[in-house]
């Protein structure tokens, strides 16, 4: 498997970070929270979903954890609201005490989870009885997350290696009805879930491709494995097939599934 880097806070924004934040803002208005309520961001990554917390939600309270220091501390300098801290954490084993939080959201991060369902239930144990659960993926399927989607194609069309990388045929929980199965086996009940879908424009073929060289995630790792002759074979792939408005920019489309339970 090729390196799963999350690790450069600054290459992750222009690759995904611009595109998390449109989605947690849409997310954050499906959950339509009450204000006052304290919340933890599981996988806080940069900030995004705590961001939409803050903006949307009024909360009395926010802690967002993440593995990953760069990240936090991207996420710290940028949100310096003194209702919101920010801390390096498993989602395994969360720095909180039992039933203590009123809200636990997570964005985009529970398939890379190694065990999806000791998460859950770490999020059930911090949460007071009845609090809510949120978690959202990208779905990696055909006409899902197109730029991923797209890259993809691209690179089995090149090297039919790359389809083990590929978080479609990776991740269960990106499909649909993943996610809701996975709140039902851990115990979460009253499940709800919506399909919510963001635009991704880019103004040209470079900004789609170079926060591709950024070696974030799954798509860029596996491009950073690759000789020079081998990632160039893609880009052109790439530039040929991508559609194009009249202006040069790409216009493609972000889906995700998202869903939210109660803690009984």
């Amino acid at each position: 498997m090729t390196s799963e880097a999350w690790s450069s806070a600054e290459a992750y924004e222009p690759f995904m970070g611009r595109w998390s934040r449109l989605l947690a803002s849409v997310v954050l208005g499906w959950l339509d929270p009450p204000s006052g309520l304290s919340w933890v961001d599981v996988g806080c990554g940069t900030g995004a979903v705590s961001a939409a917390v803050l903006a949307h939600a009024d909360p009395v309270s926010l802690l967002g954890i993440d593995p990953s220091d760069a990240y936090v501390g991207l996420a710290g300098a940028q949100l310096t609201d003194r209702r919101a801290a920010f801390r390096v954490g498993d989602a395994a084993q969360l720095p909180v005490a039992d039933a203590s939080v009123d809200r636990v959201v997570c964005g985009l991060v529970l398939n890379f989870v190694p065990d999806a369902q000791a998460a859950l239930r770490e999020m059930r144990r911090v949460l007071v009885p009845g609090g809510v659960i949120a978690t959202y993926v990208w779905d990696y399927g055909d006409e899902g997350m197109q730029m991923l989607r797209r890259f993809w194609d691209a690179a089995i069309a090149e090297d039919p290696s790359a389809e083990a990388f590929d978080e479609g045929a990776r991740f269960a929980l990106s499909r649909p009805g993943g996610l809701e199965q996975c709140f039902a086996e851990a115990g979460v009940v009253d499940v709800a879930a919506r399909r919510v879908e963001v635009p991704t424009v880019f103004r040209d073929f470079d900004d789609f491709w170079t926060p591709f060289l950024g070696g974030q995630g799954p798509g860029p790792g596996y491009l950073a494995s690759l000789s020079n002759e081998s990632r160039d074979r893609i880009r052109a792939r790439l530039d040929a097939t991508l559609p194009r408005e009249s202006d040069g920019s790409i216009r493609l489309a972000a889906r995700a599934w998202a869903v939210q339970g109660t803690s009984p």
